[in-house]
């Protein structure tokens, strides 16, 4: 989860020994969320969902991205041989992170681009990437 300037404001990924690949991997997906977004240009903006698909894929993982209307991205990285996962189950996984998302940013006692620690956020992240694996 990236906030509109690009720093994280949550990374989770399982296994925890590859963590920093990941968080590689998900900032080379940067430029290509951006040029997504430019190439679909106003088209976007009568939209209420901004799911971007698949953003590039790897030898060993596949990159899917997400944009709210505040410009919050959301960049999930799954692995490759995970067939199970197709392109609806991406889109609902990342529409149940943004009603998560949506529920922080109405507690009144978060302030907008801070880190997001919140137990019911990870309850949430965990579970969905459980069901993944």
């Amino acid at each position: 989860l990236l906030c509109s300037q690009n720093y994280p404001l949550y990374i989770r990924s399982v296994p925890t020994e590859n963590e920093l690949k990941f968080h590689y991997t998900v900032h080379t997906s940067l430029d290509v969320v951006d040029e997504k977004i430019s190439a679909m240009g106003k088209a976007l903006v009568d939209q209420r969902e901004l799911y971007l698909g698949l953003l590039y894929p790897t030898e060993d993982y596949k990159v899917y991205g997400y944009v709210t209307n505040s410009k919050v991205k959301f960049v999930m990285v799954v692995d490759s041989s995970n067939t199970a996962l197709r392109d609806n189950e991406i889109r609902s996984m990342f529409r149940k992170l943004h009603n998560s998302y949506t529920d922080i940013m109405c507690n009144p006692f978060y302030n907008p681009g801070d880190r997001i620690n919140s137990r019911a956020f990870d309850t949430m992240v965990n579970s969905m990437m459980m069901q993944v694996c």
